[in-house]
């Protein structure tokens, strides 16, 4: 390995330790309580080791969650060969329930922890956020052109859609399921999911 490699690697290597020490100091301590001087603290750095790679929170909390949601999209992605999009359409719906499950910490981070947005703002775009999105609000708009959705509007059932797996999500991941129900809850939830939709189809 050639010294332009290695230090290439060792620049991941130590971008890779921020965010995992800021992921979970801002789990373990909320994002206004967790500052950058703090992370660095953590992993005995220098504050400005670690200006080099962000210039602010707003920017590593944007960071983490972009990699959260390139997760999730790799996830999503495995189901482009799926023929029929209804069927395509519900298997994005236990995806995105499993992506939850597995990785609750991201989960969090992306969808429920309260932070400003700052830097998508400043961005204009959310990246692999809207990919994700995007990928969903496609199958919906090709079951809507094909009359397998009574919904004829692709924005409010693509909403309507996540926000009810979301909901699933995160009330499983905060343990609210605990105890309701003798049946697995993932396999609960699997099913809920599907009668949803199921009651939207056409």
């Amino acid at each position: 390995m050639g010294i332009t490699e290695r230090k290439e690697r060792e620049k991941q290597e130590k971008k890779a330790l921020i965010l995992e020490a800021a992921t979970k100091m801002f789990l373990e301590d909320g994002f206004d309580k967790t500052s950058l001087r703090n992370i660095a603290d953590k992993i005995e750095y220098s504050p400005a080791t670690i200006y080099l790679y962000f210039k602010d929170k707003n920017e590593l909390f944007y960071a983490i969650q972009e990699k959260g949601f390139e997760l999730l999209l790799k996830q999503f992605r495995k189901l482009s060969t799926i023929k029929d999009p209804f069927e395509k359409l519900i298997r994005i719906g236990k995806e995105y329930l499993k992506f939850a499950e597995k990785n609750p910490e991201y989960y969090d981070l992306m969808f429920i922890m309260r932070a400003p947005m700052i830097h998508i703002e400043e961005k204009d775009n959310w990246d692999c956020g809207m990919q994700s999105f995007l990928f969903l609000h496609e199958v919906v708009a090709e079951c809507i052109k094909k009359k397998k959705l009574k919904s004829k509007n692709a924005d409010m059932a693509s909403i309507a859609i996540w926000s009810f797996a979301h909901g699933l999500a995160a009330l499983h991941i905060r343990d609210r399921f605990k105890n309701m129900h003798k049946v697995k809850i993932n396999i609960l939830m699997e099913e809920e999911l599907t009668e949803m939709m199921n009651m939207m189809k056409a």
